[in-house]
Formats: C-alpha cells, sequence, structure tokens
C-alpha cells in the first residue's frame, strides 16, 4: 500500500502564495468570524480594560491610604514610647488614636503596625485576650519583629492559662528563622509553658537546648537551674 505524500509547510506556502484568490478567502472567513463575534471580543477588551483599571486604582487608593494613615498615627506612636497607652489607644482629642487607625484603614500597612503596638498595650494592661486578638492579626517580613509578636501572642495564652496554643506560639517564635540573641529567650518561655502544663519532661528537653547550643547566653545559668529542679520534680 503506497504511503500518503505529506505536503511540506513551505510547499503550502507555496502553493498559497500562487493562489491569491485563496489568500482573500481565508482573510474573508477571518473577518467574517470577527465581525460575527465582535460583541465577545468587544465585551473581552472591556473586561480586560477594567480589571486592570481596577488593580490600579486598588494600588494606588491603598498607598493614599497608607501615607495618611502613617501620618495620623505618628502622635499615637509616640504616646506608645512614652508609656501613654491610654493616649496611645483612644487619642488626645486631636489626633486619632490606634484603635482608630484600624477601623478607618484597615489592610494598610500602618494598620497592621497598630496591632502590634494595640496587643502590646492590652498584654501590659493584663487584657489577654484582646491582646492575642490583635497581634495575631500583625505580620511582618522583619523576622525580629514577627517573632516577637509570636511570642507575645504565648505570653498572652499563658496568661489566660492556654498552655497548649502558648506552646505552639513560642515554637513558632523560635523557629522563624532561629538566632543566637533571641532563641534563647523564647525557649526558656517554653519550658515554663511546658511546666504549666505539667509536661516535665518536655521543659527538662528544652532547657537542655539552651545548655547545649547557647551556652553563652543570658539564659544559660537559669536553664542549669530549673533544669536541675525539675529533674529532681521528675524523679519523686
Amino acid at each position: 500500500m503506497a504511503k500518503k505524500k505529506t505536503k511540506k509547510a513551505s510547499e503550502v506556502e507555496y502553493e498559497l502564495l500562487e493562489k491569491p484568490e485563496e489568500i482573500a478567502g481565508r482573510l474573508e472567513r477571518g473577518e467574517l468570524f470577527i465581525k460575527k463575534n465582535s460583541k465577545i471580543f468587544g465585551g473581552i477588551l472591556i473586561v480586560g480594560i477594567l480589571l486592570i483599571a481596577g488593580i490600579l486604582y486598588f494600588q494606588i487608593d491603598k498607598q493614599n491610604k497608607n501615607e495618611k494613615a502613617q501620618a495620623e498615627m505618628f502622635q499615637a506612636v509616640y504616646y506608645f514610647e512614652q508609656d501613654s497607652t491610654e493616649l496611645a489607644l483612644n487619642g488626645d482629642g486631636s489626633n486619632v488614636g490606634l484603635l482608630r487607625i484600624v477601623d478607618k484603614y484597615g489592610g494598610t500597612d500602618a494598620a497592621n503596625m497598630a496591632h502590634f503596638y494595640i496587643g502590646s498595650i492590652y498584654l501590659s494592661n493584663g487584657e489577654f485576650q484582646k491582646a492575642a486578638d490583635h497581634l495575631k492579626k500583625f505580620s511582618s517580613s522583619d523576622f525580629f519583629v514577627q517573632a516577637r509578636a509570636y511570642s507575645l501572642v504565648g505570653d498572652a495564652y499563658l496568661e489566660l492559662g492556654n498552655t497548649k496554643d502558648a506552646i505552639a506560639q513560642y515554637k513558632k517564635a523560635i523557629d522563624h528563622k532561629e538566632n543566637k540573641f533571641f532563641a534563647p529567650r523564647y525557649l526558656s518561655k517554653l519550658a515554663i509553658a511546658y511546666e504549666e502544663a505539667g509536661d516535665y519532661d518536655n521543659a527538662i528537653k528544652t532547657y537542655t537546648i539552651i545548655e547545649d547550643k547557647y551556652f553563652e547566653s543570658f539564659e544559660f545559668t537559669n536553664a542549669r537551674k530549673h533544669k536541675a529542679r525539675l529533674e529532681g520534680l521528675a524523679s519523686k
């Protein structure tokens, strides 16, 4: 059985050039298709333009809101740094407080940072659930600040007697790009949370990590002391 000969692409192109009426026919069919579906193409184009315009508007609007929020929260941050926590939270009558910033400018970088300040204030004021709620809404690309936020959430949960969630938050603080400066502090908090939960074995293991890995840290001496104490309790 003879094989069917397949034309090369170059041969097809040559034939088209030799038959201009074929080219015209194809162009005409293409034009008819476009005319027939012009509403669809027009709709797709309009949707694309609106989508791009919407994204640009959102980005510009968010940037403008963030700049305005940063300017408005300047005084509140100053009060926070001066330990005037009531004025920092609620404002002074002329300048808005941090609570107003998160309500008015939600989704901005300024509101995100305000959640950290608010959570820290509530923690120091003994309002631990509010502290946890605001601190959990905060996120940062700065791994030092983010790890600290996890640790503060852990502190809030520990004060609430929720050792399970406190342990989880301290672990997040430790594991978030672990470093020799802050990891020993977070490990100490983790060990305390384990002890509060009655888990002496894990508390001892945690203090052992400080002994083995962070022997130059401030927490080293206390880790040895508390480890020995817990080993004594565990042996009874």
